[in-house]
């Protein structure tokens, strides 16, 4: 059967990962084969199944769940009754590893609360190719623990797809932001503590508004500045975009909409790159100004203006996309009816056409009052 033989792929590939793979990291990259000279004499290389047997217990429970995989496969036919179960070993195996890899550093625990509770313990490195591949199969047994329970028709394959996704955003993008809040709690020792965070949260160097006489405003009212610049700022450009794109005879509509969606598929730092390399210090178009006009302008680059310009080109693209459904939804027969009551097209007008009239329509007031 299908469900028996994705289950013995996967079951092949873990126990290839624990009989063959480094369970922890080699430092010279895995791709670069250099570890092959050392797989034997090195014990920082050996498979987990290895270092298990060495005595690194934090492995055993690995083991286990890995075992009771492979009894359930020779024991129990495929249904509901063993997806469930697969679906445990799965999530109980992914967890016991970010457990262990969260809990156990190179010197020993991470924590001074665990050593205290069991004792002394064997560090061990970051995890590597072996760890990280058993982990996609512990992954992969939910996925196909749900497939035959009859999640989404049991179609393991889009349920596979899922779950990899949703344990890569875990990995690369939740699991940083929780490490660095983490971090704030955390003291030199490991121990958690609010004192540094109750220090920091008043520091002037935060809220200080000494811009306000002469000085320095905090970090934060600097952030809260630039995100009203940047707001104000990209709300104008993609309001201007799409009416150029709605209501006028702009030509080249088409590469008009093509520029405005390139920021948003182009990596963030190219934005900055192509800043430094244009108006930074040695500039092309810096060079280009000082030797036409004489004019030396230095680092101006540097600082707030430079990173409002970099998050205007970055989301100006977003403004548009989104204003340009807004504009599309003004009928043109309203903007007709109100050239005809010879309304002003700058200011406010009796249909609200006008300067005025777009931005009551864009913040969601003009349906109120009939405008």
């Amino acid at each position: 059967m299908k469900d028996n033989r994705r289950l013995d792929m996967i079951l092949a590939a873990g126990v290839f990962a624990l009989i063959a793979l480094p369970w922890y990291r080699a430092r010279s990259g895995f791709f670069g084969f250099d570890w092959l000279a050392d797989f034997i004499s090195s014990d920082k290389l050996w498979p987990g199944l290895v270092q298990a047997a060495s005595g690194r217990w934090q492995l055993w429970p690995v083991l286990a769940l890995c075992a009771a995989a492979m009894f359930l496969r020779a024991t129990r036919e495929p249904g509901a009754a063993r997806g469930r179960a697969l679906t445990w070993i799965g999530a109980l195996g992914l967890l016991w590893l970010l457990i262990e890899g969260l809990s156990v550093g190179l010197r020993g625990w991470n924590w001074g609360l665990l050593e205290a509770t069991f004792g002394d313990v064997t560090g061990q490195p970051a995890f590597g190719t072996g760890a990280v591949v058993l982990g996609l199969i512990f992954a992969l047994m939910i996925a196909f623990g749900q497939a035959e329970r009859g999640a989404l028709k049991g179609d393991a394959f889009v349920l596979g797809a899922i779950t990899v996704l949703v344990l890569l955003v875990a990995t690369f993008v939740f699991y940083p932001l929780v490490s660095m809040f983490a971090g704030a709690f955390q003291e030199f020792d490991g121990s958690f503590s609010s004192e540094g965070v109750r220090r920091n949260i008043i520091d002037p160097k935060i809220w200080s508004l000494a811009c306000l006489v002469g000085g320095n405003c905090g970090v934060a009212w600097r952030t809260f500045f630039l995100a009203i610049c940047t707001a104000t700022g990209t709300t104008l450009l993609g309001l201007a975009f799409a009416l150029v794109a709605t209501r006028t005879g702009f030509r080249f509509k088409k590469s008009l909409r093509l520029l405005t969606v390139l920021p948003i598929i182009t990596p963030p730092f190219v934005v900055g790159l192509a800043l430094t390399m244009m108006l930074g210090r040695a500039g092309i178009v810096t060079h280009w100004i000082e030797s036409a006009t004489g004019w030396e302008l230095g680092r101006w680059l540097y600082g707030l203006t430079g990173i409002w310009i970099a998050q205007m080109l970055s989301f100006t693209p977003i403004s548009f996309l989104v204003l340009i459904g807004v504009v599309d939804g003004i009928s043109p027969s309203m903007e007709e009816a109100s050239q005809t009551l010879r309304s002003d097209r700058v200011w406010m007008a009796p249909a609200g056409q006008g300067l005025i009239g777009w931005f009551w329509r864009l913040v969601g007031c003009g349906h109120v009052y009939g405008v």
